[in-house]
C-alpha cells in the first residue's frame, strides 16, 4: 500500500490506473478506522480492481462549536488497518493543499440538506459536498462506497452526483453495529462507560419502532412519541431529532410504510450520535 499526500501525485496515479483499463473505487473517510470503515473497504475491493481510501478530517463540515480539534486521529494505526484490507492507496492530503488561503468555492445541494442533521448543523452538508466533489475530481473513481449510518449524507451525495452528471456509481453499505447494537462511529471513543450504556437507547428505540410497525402501527406521530419516551428515560441524553421520512426526498411522512426511514440524532453528554433504519426490513438504500 502507498500513502499519497499530494493532490497532483494522487491524480497522476489515478490517470495511470484508468489508462490501463482498470476500475477504481473510492472510500472517503475522516480516519480513526473501526470495523465499519474496514467493511466499506472490503466492499470497495469487490467492486473494482483498485481501492483508494481517502483520510481527511474536513474542516469545512465542522461548525464553530463542534469537535474538529478533538476529532480522533492516528495515522499509523489507520495505515496498518487499511493495508490489512489490501487497500492500494491511502490518500492523506493536507488542509493547506485541499484549501488554499484564497479558497472560496462551495458545492451546495439544496432541499434535502434543510432537514434532519441539516437543521442542527446548517453548514455541515455544504462542507461534505464540497470536499467529496474535490475528492471525485482528484481521484476520478468509477464508484464510491458510503456507509448507510450517515443516511442523509448518502442521499445528498447521490443527489449531487445525479444532478451534476458525474459518471460515478454510489454504493451504500449497511450499518455495522457493535455486539450490543450501538452503531459503530469514531465518535463512540468520546463516550464514558456510563454514557455508552445510555447510548444504547438509540438501538432500543429502533427495535421498538420496527416491532411496532410489524404489529401494524403506521401513525408516525404516535411512534415518535413512544420513541421520545424511551430516549428521555435516560438522564444526560438529549434529543436533536426523531423523524420518520421518505427515503428519497427525506420529507416527513405522516403514514409509515415499508420504505419509510426512521432517523434519530441524540446527544449523550457532549457527544452527538446518529442512527437510522428502514421501517419494513433490514434492507438498505438501493444502489
Amino acid at each position: 500500500m502507498q500513502i499519497i499526500h499530494h493532490l497532483a501525485d494522487m491524480t497522476r496515479w489515478s490517470n495511470e490506473v484508468i489508462a490501463g483499463g482498470k476500475a477504481l473505487a473510492l472510500v472517503p473517510t475522516m480516519g480513526y478506522f473501526h470495523a465499519g470503515h474496514l467493511s466499506l473497504m472490503r466492499q470497495a475491493g469487490r467492486l473494482a480492481d483498485h481501492v483508494v481510501v481517502s483520510l481527511f478530517v474536513n474542516s469545512l463540515q465542522f461548525g464553530p462549536r463542534e469537535d474538529l480539534s478533538r476529532y480522533p486521529r492516528d495515522l499509523q494505526r489507520d495505515a496498518r488497518l487499511a493495508e490489512n484490507e489490501k487497500v492500494d492507496i491511502l490518500f492523506v492530503p493536507t488542509s493547506e493543499e485541499m484549501y488554499a488561503p484564497d479558497f472560496n468555492t462551495r458545492v451546495r445541494v439544496n432541499g434535502i440538506t434543510d432537514t434532519l442533521c441539516g437543521q442542527q448543523r446548517p453548514t455541515h452538508f455544504e462542507g461534505v459536498t464540497t470536499v467529496v466533489a474535490k475528492l471525485f475530481n482528484i481521484i476520478k473513481p468509477h464508484c464510491a462506497v458510503f456507509g448507510q449510518k450517515d443516511f442523509q449524507q448518502l442521499s445528498v451525495i447521490r443527489k449531487m452526483v445525479r444532478e451534476l452528471n458525474w459518471d460515478i456509481e454510489i454504493f451504500a453499505h449497511p450499518i455495522v453495529r457493535e455486539e450490543d447494537g450501538l452503531a459503530m462511529s469514531s465518535r463512540n471513543t468520546y463516550l464514558s462507560s456510563e454514557e455508552r450504556s445510555k447510548a444504547l437507547c438509540l438501538n432500543k428505540a429502533i427495535q421498538h419502532a420496527k416491532a411496532r410497525f410489524a404489529d401494524g402501527l403506521d401513525d408516525s406521530d404516535l411512534l415518535i412519541s413512544e420513541i421520545r419516551d424511551i430516549i428521555s428515560a435516560n438522564s444526560g441524553v438529549s434529543i436533536d431529532y426523531i423523524s420518520v421520512v421518505d427515503k428519497d426526498t427525506l420529507s416527513d411522512k405522516e403514514v409509515i410504510d415499508s420504505q419509510s426511514v426512521l432517523a434519530l440524532a441524540i446527544k449523550v453528554g457532549g457527544t452527538r450520535l446518529i442512527d437510522n433504519c428502514f421501517m419494513g426490513s433490514d434492507s438498505q438504500i438501493s444502489n
